[in-house]
């Protein structure tokens, strides 16, 4: 799969935790495996933000609940920044890094 950005953002060396949470502005469609589908209204928790190429779009990875089990977090995947709204910030510090293959890798 091809990477979608070079750099990514991350709260921590692992990307394990949460930077922020967000709300779905708008439904979204996943286009392949990398991306999660959005519903207007959910809740979006915030793990990455890749860092834009020129002349591509912003797109973050983060995880949603699932519709079957609201009390586990569920998917996790990409989905364009354009699409939601930041509602709450955990971490300000963040550090940069590389992408690596596995960051797009679809299983």
């Amino acid at each position: 799969m091809e990477k979608l950005a070079d750099r990514k953002i991350c709260a921590d060396k692992y990307c394990s935790y949460v930077i922020s949470v967000a709300e779905a502005l708008d439904d979204y469609t996943a286009s392949d495996c990398r991306f999660i589908n959005l519903k207007k209204g959910q809740i979006i928790y915030i793990y990455f933000k890749l860092k834009p190429v020129e002349g591509a779009g912003v797109f973050w990875s983060g995880s949603v609940y699932g519709d079957r089990y609201v009390d586990q977090m569920g998917i996790i995947g990409y989905f364009p920044s354009n699409h939601v709204n930041e509602t709450q910030i955990f971490e300000k510090k963040t550090i940069e890094m590389p992408t690596t293959d596995m960051d797009f890798f679809c299983a």
